[in-house]
């Protein structure tokens, strides 16, 4: 399902929507707006809209965002624990960092945003997808991968340990030296993409693979 957004925004005017501790935040406009390093617990965003914003290195606990759209904005670290991202669209964003756990993220889009060095430990994707997106050294360890999507992403060194995998899908993506290889059962995978991946299952399984034509 698409973001629900409103037919009209107001505008966020600083102090006043400021970011704290069960503030709740609906049909607002973020734009250029600066909320970096803000603590709290308990928000909800709905139909909101963030673009030129800065929210890096924000922490959050039990946040709700729903209906939201993020555009050409910094997320860089921002960590969200137990925390439900439901219905947005993110894009060309910069997430280095930015940290998702023991959460929910349903009917969302990510598209060529930076998430290198992203975590998303035991958190549950339903009818996710990643275009795009540099998602290098990621960590999806525990997650519930079956209902995402990764088209066209870079996903070098990114790690699967225990992740549930069954109808995953993974289409013209870099796999080099992902972890948890043995945890992609029921995965789905075109052709190109099984053959870069191939050689990290092989040596997951401790196959040895002789190049010597000799």
């Amino acid at each position: 399902m698409k973001p629900k957004p409103p037919p009209s925004l107001d505008l966020a005017v600083m102090p006043d929507h400021d970011l704290e501790s069960e503030g709740v935040y609906r049909r607002l406009g973020f734009f250029d707006t600066d909320l970096s390093g803000r603590v709290a617990e308990s928000v909800d965003f709905s139909q909101c809209r963030f673009k030129g914003a800065d929210l890096s290195g924000v922490n959050l606990g039990r946040a709700e965002v729903t209906d939201c759209l993020f555009e050409k904005s910094n997320l860089a670290n921002l960590r969200a624990g137990r925390s439900s991202l439901i219905r947005t669209r993110l894009s060309i964003l910069r997430m280095t960092g930015f940290t998702w756990l023991d959460g929910v993220v349903r009917d969302v889009t990510f598209e060529e945003c930076r998430l290198d060095l992203s975590g998303w430990r035991f958190t549950d994707f339903r009818s996710v997808i990643f275009t795009k997106c540099n998602l290098s050294k990621a960590d999806f360890t525990g997650a519930d991968l079956t209902g995402a999507q990764f088209i066209g992403c870079d996903l070098t060194r990114a790690q699967f340990s225990n992740a549930k995998m069954s109808g995953t899908r993974f289409d013209d993506c870099t796999l080099l030296d992902v972890g948890g290889v043995t945890s992609w059962e029921g995965a789905v995978l075109r052709n190109q993409d099984l053959v870069a991946l191939s050689y990290t299952l092989a040596a997951a399984l401790g196959i040895r693979i002789d190049d010597d034509s000799e």
